[in-house]
């Protein structure tokens, strides 16, 4: 499973999270050296399932937990968590949405969200993905600012332009390995041209020749 490629339509939504030396439309092996400790909950969760609206998938999905936790405020607001419920995991979990590009196409929008983590072994972090059909053409998972270890409640922001002629986006948190993040007060915003994207440059494939050539060897 990996966030740059999107799901059959008759399955969950497929998602990648490259953890390689670049970002490619390409596959891209999750690394395996994630941290082997299990993170319990500060304070049990009010709900175990995910917030109406999301839904839990990854490449391990089967190694996390999310839900409503009521007890951990920011800003007044309850917040959702993403906690792996193993002592070791490799792969990831994401709780994210999917929605329609249309009323942003040709615009420029800001992912922002408050965070906070405990224990994250490996890293975590807030990401985006626009989609043209089947191909993603813009991504930022905050793999190069991630959230590890313990911290307290942080803002951050993903932004990215979505092209005239894209078909759908997709956002959420991600953790990679063991570990528990909360997400609270997201905001999801058109901005100006004066707000910097913030992703990396996506890895086209070669554009291939028109005909086939040297089939006779003799060049």
């Amino acid at each position: 499973m990996n966030l740059l490629k999107k799901r059959p339509e008759h399955t969950a939504l497929r998602l990648t999270s490259p953890l390689g030396i670049s970002i490619a439309i390409t596959t891209i092996a999750l690394s395996a050296n994630f941290g082997l400790r299990l993170v319990s909950a500060q304070t049990a969760p009010q709900a175990s399932h995910a917030p109406s609206g999301w839904f839990l998938t990854g490449s391990k999905p089967a190694n996390y937990d999310t839900g409503v936790d009521k007890e951990t405020i920011n800003n007044g607001d309850p917040s959702a968590f993403l906690r792996s419920t193993t002592s070791s995991t490799e792969g990831f979990g994401t709780l994210m949405q999917s929605i329609n590009a249309a009323n942003y196409a040709g615009k420029r929008v800001r992912l922002r969200a408050w965070v906070k983590s405990q224990e994250v072994a490996n890293w975590a972090g807030v990401w985006m993905r626009v989609d043209k059909d089947k191909t993603a053409v813009a991504f930022d998972n905050m793999q190069n600012r991630p959230i590890k270890g313990t911290q307290s409640w942080s803002m951050y922001d993903v932004v990215l332009d979505v092209p005239q002629d894209s078909t759908g986006i997709s956002f959420g948190i991600l953790l990679t390995g063991t570990g528990e993040v909360w997400i609270n007060n997201i905001t999801f915003e058109i901005v100006g041209g004066d707000i910097p994207v913030t992703s990396a440059k996506l890895v086209q494939p070669a554009k291939l020749p028109d005909q086939p050539t040297n089939l006779r060897f003799t060049e």
